[in-house]
């Protein structure tokens, strides 16, 4: 089953999405994503320009080839960028053949390991009142572990409060746009939260939060402990993960669960926070990680180490990822949860699925392959709009982590 066709389509049904379609000469086609929130046009270019010129012709079913020939054939390996393009190669390959097999994705990894996926909603608001509603709001909806974010006193935004309560998307601007931050303000504020919170709701669903990478080491070792009274599920992305010994400090002061691996390419990113169990949930993405081929090894090495998966799954991945994410929890055995932050139906018009949530989990639907689909007619109506991630200050005026 020889590659004959590989294209990219740009959309943008409220926000940006890239996407590779390969066709072959049986007929088949598969679909991958392969967008980079704000720099989608550097993942378009890279495999328009480098990497489809090398698909065609080549046998659609060798994906760990293909896989290898795109990882060491390009030298300069790993990076978000490169990554990115090779997912979305290697998740297009995995749905051409599943589609050959007449199996969903979940089947070819080697079938379910659960009947249903458990995921988390983001519950935002601009202060603590509001935040306690949204939680509640996403309680009703049946999700059994939420995301709590509040906007913080003393400051006029911050990272995962937006006014659209459902559809948060953090690339908002032509240019990027400006948040100021105080880590002081902050470390005050989230303990007194999330005790709100437990107040409010008890102990019966799990509570997340996201520190976006904003402190050092040893303050998030102090916001850790402060938080152990409420049982969080994660607490996640506490440090720039760069200098990943330094989640050794953090471990030492905190036996909340850690969580991190977003904005991770590949496992020689999380190795060292995998091996020596500084991390709880490893959170990289089929997108940005390599695809299915990839993920998979991250996934096995933490298997070893006790460490779950917590697969990254806002909506600057479109369903495809969504979809793959889904078919590859339904299987891993040391899943842990999924991120679930809804498509608005522009973009579920687009990119139709089999997936479905039920009683707070994703379950993975039937159909041969990754089961999404990518309605090209309807995504030329909505073309591509420049938008930028928010960059971050503190008060004095110095940049800072967003």
């Amino acid at each position: 089953m020889k590659i004959v066709d590989a294209k990219v389509v740009i959309t943008c049904p409220g926000r940006n999405f890239v996407t590779l379609k390969i066709e072959t000469d049986e007929g088949l086609y598969g679909i991958g994503d392969a967008t980079l929130n704000g720099r989608e046009l550097a993942v378009a270019s890279y495999l328009q320009d480098h990497v489809v010129p090398c698909l065609i012709g080549r046998d659609a079913g060798q994906i760990e080839d293909i896989w290898q020939y795109l990882y060491r054939g390009a030298y300069w390996r790993r990076g978000p960028v490169g990554m990115t393009a090779i997912a979305a190669v290697d998740v297009a390959l995995w749905d051409i053949k599943g589609k050959a097999a007449g199996m969903p994705l979940y089947q070819l990894l080697g079938g379910k390991s659960r009947d249903g996926v458990m995921v988390y909603g983001h519950a935002n608001g601009g202060d603590t009142a509001e935040t306690v509603d949204e939680v509640g709001r996403y309680i009703e909806m049946g999700y059994k572990a939420i995301r709590a974010q509040s906007g913080v006193p003393g400051l006029p935004s911050t990272y995962g409060v937006s006014r659209d309560k459902m559809f948060y998307e953090p690339a908002d601007a032509d240019l990027p746009s400006e948040n100021l931050w105080s880590t002081q303000k902050y470390l005050n504020h989230v303990p007194k939260l999330f005790d709100t919170l437990r107040d409010s709701y008890g102990y019966d669903h799990h509570l997340l939060h996201d520190v976006h990478h904003r402190l050092t080491p040893i303050e998030a070792g102090r916001l850790g402990k402060e938080l152990e009274p409420y049982r969080l599920f994660w607490l996640e992305d506490t440090v720039p993960a760069e200098l990943q010994e330094g989640f050794r400090l953090v471990r030492q002061h905190t036996t909340t669960p850690l969580a991190v691996g977003e904005v991770f390419s590949s496992i020689h990113d999380c190795q060292q926070l995998i091996t020596e169990q500084l991390i709880d949930y490893i959170r990289s993405t089929i997108v940005h990680a390599g695809g299915i081929t990839h993920v998979r090894r991250i996934a096995q090495l933490a298997e070893l180490y006790h460490v779950k998966t917590g697969f990254h799954g806002a909506t600057d991945l479109s369903p495809i990822t969504l979809g793959a994410a889904v078919h590859f929890d339904t299987w891993v055995p040391n899943f842990g949860i999924q991120e679930y932050m809804r498509h608005t139906p522009e973009t579920d018009e687009v990119f139709p699925h089999d997936y479905e949530f039920k009683d707070g989990c994703l379950i993975a639907g039937e159909a041969p392959g990754h089961g999404v689909d990518l309605n090209e007619e309807l995504a030329k109506k909505y073309p591509y709009q420049r938008a930028f991630l928010p960059v971050n200050r503190l008060e004095d005026g110095s940049m800072f982590n967003w």
